[in-house]
């Protein structure tokens, strides 16, 4: 897991000015949906970048800040919950990724973003890999800073709200999430265009 020769794809490694661009959050229940836009130093390779799945809290938490450290530029950008149930998950995460990518200090000369779609309205060359946070080192360093801030938001969502047990699941679909909706309804941050918490919410609204 550490060679990095022998997760990426060499041909296309830390070249000068190519941002990573991925997204955190699109399968929970609450919370804003998050992304990161990141340009990395080719003078200062990091070793030991993976897809933020493939590494522990610990990992995560060491990379998210050598990221911060040596990165040319970086941008972590969210959409709110009101967008997500707005315009739909997948619409927030493309606004989200914009964002990212528009906040870098440094202008990219183009975008590698993860996944098989691409944003709209990107003011930059732009390609879509898909399972780009696997496959180059710039994609796998934004999917660790998209990821360890959504988690750290969580944490932060779980002292409003320790009800829900949001630092156990991180907002995901648990039983134990499931369960706890049911109980006390959704908050302010859930996500009510998702069909379990619509379920909740039709189904309490009957009990009244």
């Amino acid at each position: 897991m550490r060679q990095i020769d022998l997760i990426f794809e060499t041909s296309t490694e830390l070249i000068r000015g190519v941002a990573g661009v991925d997204e955190a959050g699109r399968g929970p229940l609450a919370g804003e949906v998050f992304a990161a836009a990141v340009i990395l130093d080719p003078d200062r390779p990091i070793e030991g970048l993976n897809d933020s799945k493939r590494l522990t809290a610990k990992q995560r938490d060491a990379l998210y800040q050598q990221i911060q450290e040596q990165a040319v530029s970086y941008c972590i950008a969210i959409a709110t919950v009101e967008e997500i149930d707005r315009l739909n998950i997948l619409h927030a995460s493309m606004l989200a990724m914009r964002r990212a990518l528009e906040g870098l200090s440094v202008s990219p000369t183009r975008a590698l973003i993860d996944g098989n779609r691409l944003p709209p309205g990107l003011t930059c060359e732009a390609e879509a890999w898909i399972g780009g946070d696997s496959r180059h080192p710039a994609i796998a360093a934004a999917s660790i800073l998209a990821k360890v801030a959504r988690d750290r938001s969580l944490l932060e969502l779980d002292k409003r709200y320790p009800q829900y047990g949001f630092a156990r699941h991180k907002g995901y679909p648990t039983k134990a999430h499931l369960q706890a909706l049911e109980e006390h309804g959704p908050c302010e941050l859930h996500r009510r265009s998702f069909a379990p918490v619509q379920k909740v919410i039709a189904r309490r609204s009957k009990q009244i």
